[in-house]
């Protein structure tokens, strides 16, 4: 069985865990699994780093409990950004958590469909969770990574953090992008021309010896998003 125990994100939750349960904000592993919309066995199995907690079961526990998404991550020492812990109200489910700093929207897995038909409507955009990463400015888009085709540069269940990018700016071959047509994939692009013009996209994965380059008409896509960082759960070995 494979031990994720050295996770960040997973060794944090450990953390959060024990802290939430003496400060009395929660009464065990089935309370928190409830705010966590999943089960006592999932919540034992992640403490005991038999598996990896969820992207959704994260954002869950950023809006229920006010924990800060950053410390999660492994980016800051503060695991309360809103005060002594003691004092955190516990939000209602389902009830966003937003500061006046959180300039990074989350699209989980779940929500990329729903993203790449309402990727331009605000009120979809500030339905869903929202968070911030030191020295990362401006509005940005971090969407979670499902699947193996960008392995190892991204990894199965990662967030990328991305910058939109306005049509018409310079595009960089070669560099990784979230690309929105009718689906949400982050690949490698090089410019097809046609001519002086471009006139389509190649999309690379770095799993090349499964997934071959395809080809997406300029017309199709819908946004594009240059990837900055990436937001891992796994160790550096």
């Amino acid at each position: 069985m494979a031990d994720f125990s050295d996770h960040i994100v997973n060794q944090r939750f450990n953390i959060v865990y024990k802290e939430l349960e003496q400060i009395g904000l929660i009464k065990g592993k089935s309370d928190i699994a409830k705010h966590l919309g999943t089960y006592n066995h999932v919540i034992n199995s992640i403490l005991k780093g038999q598996r990896n907690i969820t992207v959704d079961q994260l954002y869950r526990l950023f809006e229920s409990y006010s924990v800060n998404a950053n410390y999660l991550f492994g980016l800051s020492d503060e695991m309360f950004p809103d005060g002594l812990p003691g004092d955190i109200p516990v939000r209602a489910m389902g009830e966003r958590q937003s500061g006046p700093r959180d300039n990074i929207t989350l699209v989980p897995d779940r929500a990329l469909a729903g993203y790449a038909l309402e990727h331009q409507d605000s009120k979809y955009l500030d339905s869903l969770s929202k968070f911030s990463i030191p020295n990362l400015e401006g509005q940005l888009i971090a969407f979670e990574i499902s699947g193996d085709s960008m392995m190892p540069t991204i990894t199965n269940g990662d967030v990328v953090v991305c910058d939109p990018v306005e049509r018409g700016t310079p595009l960089r071959d070669n560099h990784v992008y979230v690309v929105v047509t009718d689906t949400v994939v982050a690949k490698r692009i090089q410019q097809v021309r046609d001519g002086d013009e471009v006139s389509s996209l190649r999309l690379i994965s770095d799993n090349s010896s499964v997934y071959k380059p395809y080809e997406v008409e300029l017309e199709e896509v819908r946004q594009l998003l240059k990837v900055k960082c990436r937001l891992t759960s796994y160790a550096i070995a």
